[in-house]
């Protein structure tokens, strides 16, 4: 047997054939078997390699089985050459200028040179072009002259040379539903009686399952685009980095299902709030296909709004299970868990809908899976939600995530959580980027049928000798108070520099509070890396900065902020708004 045409080392020279299929080529041969195959056994073998044929959605796992159909049952070998690079499947893109062999099944053919370049107007293109095959031809006789351009094309007069007198070869285009795709090979070796050949019967087999093998290659390319599209909407849909707060550091991974998996819903994020605190939130949409993903997109950007309110974390449920039932005609279910991190207070409050329990690190050590009211899933409509309030002091971690953490076939969702406990109760007191890699090391071995989120947060929290907090009364001297314990907090703190700046804005803030007010008025400063300073009224009104005019008595205010800060903003809340700024520390000043 020559090298060429020899079976691949390590593969059986045949496969086992399709359940029913008769013997063909040089099985046939050898058993000496003289009568043809019946129709009725044709029949039942092309039924068998269709459906084995466009049994995938993966075009590797697609050319691995059109392989496997077509040896040993049709052909002793078989290969498959592509357009390279894939081309798009809404036009025909006309003669090819590159091939490559995709796969070999039952030889070596190809191998040493995978890519060819056919010649413009050769027999490639005229073959790709048309859809009659080339062949069936038998190598040394008369038949093969209309083959050698082609083969001489794809393979090279040297390796054609090597094919032994009497093979049968029978080349036939692979197109798809616009576009000619490629080319099919099918090679018979000479057995003991002689010459192999294709009869009538088997090239019109052949041509059947070449059509196939040509949508269903089509298919695969038309899943495999709209499968990157679906990936790259929820990547871009997922946040590509979250704030880091002060007084907690923030780590994520997302990990998409592996090959063959649909796109799913799974989503992260975090979101700043008044007050140095954080909200964590970790989601789950049910399902798994475009739809998922774009649900999940609307049902971030919702929770991301109403976090901007500053609502209870239940509250923050209930919007976003009115928000689901309004999201078109189907129903559309997701989990979510909603957390909301407050470093001064070192307090956690949190409410569930339907989600996995997050894991709470100690500063001890010691891993708990919260027990929290579980709640409908969100999108059921007309459930109850409830926040519940939890201990979190400096050194202990909160672990959110989604349930493909835990949870596969080989796996119960109450064996997966205790797996992870037990396996985070050794990483108290590390970064949230290790939390998360201990926490990735409960996958099993193997393939994942669903995607993973992770949110993993480091609670540091804020000394209380780095806050001050204050309720004044809306009454003229007010200002001035404020002047005066701002000044003080700043001289207890060693940054007398920043006063004269932060007396006036502060003045400005609290004029512009007491106006509104029919409450006390807040008054916050937190010392961090940088100095935050927030007032605080109950009128929901957010200020906007204008231009004041030579006689305008108002309206300079957020003019004096905006020059003399670093940065500011106001921000609305359930009862009123909070105006806050904040100044770079000098030199030395950090806490």
């Amino acid at each position: 047997m020559h090298d060429q045409t020899a079976p691949t080392t390590g593969r059986p020279a045949t496969a086992a054939p399709l359940p029913g299929v008769p013997l063909v080529g040089a099985q046939r041969s050898a058993t000496g078997a003289d009568d043809r195959p019946g129709i009725t056994e044709r029949l039942g073998y092309l039924d068998a390699a269709t459906r084995r044929i466009n049994g995938s959605l993966d075009l590797r796992t697609t050319l691995r089985d059109l392989g496997r159909a077509l040896v040993p049952a049709l052909a002793d070998a078989a290969v498959v050459h592509l357009r390279d690079p894939l081309p798009s499947m809404e036009r025909d893109p006309g003669p090819p200028a590159t091939l490559k062999l995709h796969h070999g099944q039952g030889t070596r053919l190809g191998r040493r040179a995978r890519l060819c370049r056919p010649v413009p107007d050769g027999a490639v293109a005229a073959l790709m072009a048309g859809a009659a095959p080339y062949g069936p031809a038998v190598l040394g006789t008369p038949s093969a002259e209309r083959l050698r351009p082609l083969l001489t094309e794809l393979y090279g007069a040297r390796t054609l040379g090597r094919l032994a007198a009497g093979t049968a070869v029978l080349a036939l285009p692979l197109r798809g539903r616009k576009a000619a795709l490629g080319l099919l090979l099918l090679i018979r070796r000479p057995g003991k009686a002689g010459a192999a050949r294709f009869d009538p019967a088997d090239t019109a087999m052949a041509r059947h399952l070449a059509t196939q093998a040509g949508l269903a290659v089509d298919t695969a390319l038309r899943y495999a685009r709209e499968f990157a599209t679906a990936r790259e909407l929820q990547r871009r849909m997922l946040p590509a980095h979250l704030p880091q707060p002060h007084g907690v550091r923030l780590a994520h991974r997302y990990l998409p299902g592996e090959r063959g998996a649909q796109v799913g819903g799974d989503w992260y994020d975090s979101v700043e709030l008044p007050g140095n605190r954080v909200a964590l939130i970790v989601g789950d949409v049910m399902g798994h296909s475009l739809t998922s993903a774009a649900v999940m997109g609307q049902l971030r950007t919702s929770a991301q709004t109403l976090a901007g309110l500053d609502l209870p974390p239940h509250e923050v449920l209930y919007h976003l299970d009115e928000q689901a039932q309004h999201l078109g005609a189907e129903q559309h279910l997701a989990t979510c868990v909603y957390a909301v991190y407050d470093p001064i207070a070192n307090r956690v409050v949190m409410a569930n809908a339907g989600h996995v329990p997050p894991v709470l690190i100690g500063p001890d050590g010691r891993a708990e899976l919260l027990e929290l009211p579980a709640g409908a899933p969100i999108g059921v409509g007309g459930v109850d939600f409830e926040s519940v309030e939890l201990p979190a002091p400096p050194g202990s971690a909160l672990l959110l995530f989604t349930d493909g953490l835990v949870e596969s076939r080989r796996r119960s969702l109450s064996t997966g959580l205790e797996q992870l406990r037990g396996r985070l109760a050794s990483v108290h007191r590390h970064s949230p980027e290790h939390v998360c890699q201990e926490a990735l090391r409960v996958l099993p071995p193997g393939e994942r049928a669903d995607d993973i989120a992770l949110l993993a947060a480091a609670f540091d929290g804020i000394p209380a000798e780095d806050v001050s907090y204050w309720y004044l009364q809306p009454r003229h001297e007010t200002p001035g108070r404020a002047r005066r314990l701002a000044a003080h907090a700043l001289r207890r703190w060693g940054l007398e520099e920043l006063s004269e700046s932060t007396e006036l804005m502060v003045s400005e803030l609290v004029t512009n509070a007491i106006r509104h007010a029919t409450r006390p008025v807040t008054l916050r400063l937190v010392r961090t890396s940088r100095l935050r300073c927030e007032v605080g009224d109950d009128s929901p009104a957010l200020p906007r900065a204008r231009r004041a005019g030579p006689d305008d008595e108002h309206g300079r205010g957020l003019q004096i902020v905006a020059r003399c800060a670093d940065d500011w903003g106001a921000t609305r809340l359930g009862a009123g708004k909070v105006v806050w700024f904040e100044q770079r520390l000098p030199a030395g000043g950090a806490g």
